[in-house]
């Protein structure tokens, strides 16, 4: 199973839309966003999309009360889950959070396969051996918005934990 991981898309609807696009045609069965949408009709252009999108917030909450909706309408695919989450998918622990010293700690818990985080804008790919001397791999997938960074995100193969780096060209007239 393959999955997208993006964080910090900013308001930025038509990049995110872009990333979930190239996604799906990459063959993602979920969307990861950790968190700093912003506003939630920032999904208005990706709720159709037919993959689960699991989403927490960030620093940058937004409308929380309105990502609540989203998320409450029983044919959603928007699945907001507030600070943090933790989710199984394909047999893999993950755990979501937007900060990365958060992510850093409880990735060393080994509690998860997978920790996924924000917030920096830089994307980074590590692992490290938690306190059960297994392997957990920490993904920060950059800022998919373009907020001072190129906009990217991670496609992550769950059967073996690879993970590849996608960047999006900016819009016409827009520089970093």
């Amino acid at each position: 199973m393959k999955i997208c991981i993006l964080s910090d898309s900013h308001d930025n609807r038509f990049l995110l839309k872009s990333a979930i696009t190239e996604a799906c045609e990459m063959g993602a069965e979920a969307i990861l966003h950790c968190g700093d949408v912003v506003a939630p009709s920032t999904f208005n252009l990706v709720k159709d999309t037919l993959i689960p999108i699991h989403v927490i917030h960030g620093n940058n909450t937004g409308d929380l009360y309105t990502m609540t909706q989203f998320s409450a309408n029983p044919d959603s695919n928007i699945h907001y889950h507030g600070q943090d989450a933790t989710i199984e998918l394909a047999n893999r622990k993950i755990f979501m959070v937007h900060y990365p010293h958060y992510a850093e700690g409880m990735a060393l818990t080994g509690k998860w396969d997978i920790v996924c985080c924000g917030h920096s804008h830089r994307s980074k790919i590590s692992t490290v051996t938690n306190i059960l001397g297994t392997q957990t791999l920490i993904l920060n997938p950059g800022t998919v918005g373009g907020v001072g960074e190129m906009p990217r995100y991670f496609i992550c193969d769950l059967t073996n934990l690879t993970v590849e780096q996608y960047q999006l060209p900016l819009p016409e007239g827009v520089s970093i």
